[in-house]
């Protein structure tokens, strides 16, 4: 099948490779990209997307993703499917589906840099039944699990609610550990005893490294990203008239982090935004 894929940036660029080896012709636009993932031919244009006969984006925000599916896509066939990709929260999404002159569903993602590399994603997905049928094989290229969430909006609200969990579970972690600091205990040690708890979770496990040593470990998900992301879930809550403290809490340490110049940090820098706010140095 030939796919244009938009965004080609730390998840999208594994994405649209994996596609390609896959056996799909995929067309990508990134316009600050200057190579190609291997065996993605890129394009000059988003327009030139439009000829392919399904398109995913994998946009960092509404704005962008809005331009390209009303303008990139423009000259698309009526029966041009566009995958939603990034997280954009379900209203944009409903609305494109509802005003776009091809069709749009949703598939945002959970899972890390490093898991878009090896194929082990999750995708929450928002279509049709028969959508989902049509894309499950595209997606099952590039991730581990689908999972039909329902209509069109149904994955990005499920998306939303996960990284809402992500972001109480990165504070609660970074909480735990200052506790333990000032507790006395050695932060190896104590991250030893927290990952074999009862709060052992997977993300506790996988992010020892980027709560502990900051400076060597790749950057997964940078604050200013789950920042967007809780933001828009904060913005659900309350159209529905939902009272979220706790990623109130979260989203108000996630604001300072970015505030003092963390926000392209990992997600696990929480633990230095809440430093800073208790007068302590970055660093223990």
């Amino acid at each position: 099948m030939l796919i244009g894929f938009a965004g080609l940036g730390r998840m999208g660029r594994p994405m649209a490779s994996h596609l390609a080896w896959a056996g799909h012709t995929v067309l990508g636009y990134d316009p600050l990209l200057e190579h190609a993932p291997e065996r993605v031919t890129l394009v000059g244009s988003m327009t030139e997307l439009a000829k392919a006969q399904l398109t995913i984006s994998m946009l960092p925000d509404g704005a962008t993703t809005r331009a390209f599916v009303e303008d990139g896509l423009s000259s698309a066939t009526p029966d041009h499917l566009h995958i939603v990709m990034g997280t954009v929260g379900p209203d944009l999404v409903r609305e494109l589906a509802g005003t776009a002159t091809v069709k749009v569903v949703d598939a945002p993602v959970s899972g890390s840099v490093s898991m878009a590399e090896a194929g082990t994603i999750t995708t929450m997905v928002g279509a049709s039944p028969e959508q989902f049928e049509q894309i499950r094989p595209v997606l099952e290229a590039m991730t581990a699990a689908q999972f039909h969430c329902g209509p069109v909006g149904a994955g990005s609200t499920a998306k939303l609610a996960v990284n809402a969990v992500l972001a109480a579970l990165s504070q609660g972690v970074a909480e735990g550990l200052l506790i333990a600091e000032a507790g006395g205990l050695d932060l190896t040690s104590f991250y030893g005893v927290l990952r074999n708890s009862a709060a052992g979770a997977p993300y506790v496990g996988y992010k020892e490294g980027a709560f502990l040593s900051p400076d060597t470990a790749d950057v997964a998900a940078p604050i200013a990203l789950i920042r967007k992301d809780v933001a828009l879930a904060l913005d659900l809550a309350r159209k529905c008239r939902l009272s979220l403290p706790a990623s109130e809490a979260v989203f108000a340490v996630l604001d300072d982090a970015t505030a003092t110049g963390l926000g392209q940090e990992d997600m696990a820098q929480v633990l230095t935004a809440l430093r800073l706010r208790n007068g302590m140095p970055r660093t223990s």
